[in-house]
């Protein structure tokens, strides 16, 4: 009896704590703004900065609500475009970017850190000639 019960506990525990975990393709529909910025481990932007190496970065959004990305980098430029997720859910794939971004073939990847409801974690993967090819981590808050 012991044992059935605790084989109905598992079944349980297993089927409610799996409807609450969402892919990372449904949590990150969404319209990110730059929180934190990195370039090679060195903060260049924080939202509650007033000594910002980069100011730019209060520009940086990622809309990836839409079905479609619209991508302002820094600089101001925008960019509009298709995005996927990779299968393994760890790359976030901006593609078919219009105008092409610098040094790209309209295709920009980032690696996914982590992702929560309210915050997303991103390195690029793909180099950017804007910030001398540095490697950029972006910490982005929903809004």
């Amino acid at each position: 009896m012991k044992n059935i019960l605790f084989i109905i506990f598992v079944i349980l525990f297993i089927s409610c704590t799996k409807g609450s975990i969402k892919p990372v393709s449904d949590l990150i529909k969404k319209n990110w703004a730059a929180k934190n910025i990195n370039e090679n481990n060195l903060e260049v932007f924080s939202i509650d900065g007033s000594n910002n190496i980069r100011q730019g970065y209060f520009q940086f959004k990622l809309n990836l609500s839409l079905g479609s990305v619209i991508f302002t980098d820094f600089d101001g430029t925008t960019f509009t475009g298709q995005w996927e997720i990779s299968t393994d859910e760890k790359t976030l794939i901006l593609l078919n970017l219009n105008p092409l971004p610098t040094g790209t073939n309209g295709q920009i990847e980032f690696s996914i850190n982590s992702i929560t409801d309210i915050e997303l974690v991103l390195t690029r993967i793909t180099a950017n000639p804007k910030t001398g090819n540095t490697s950029t981590t972006y910490i982005l808050t929903s809004n």
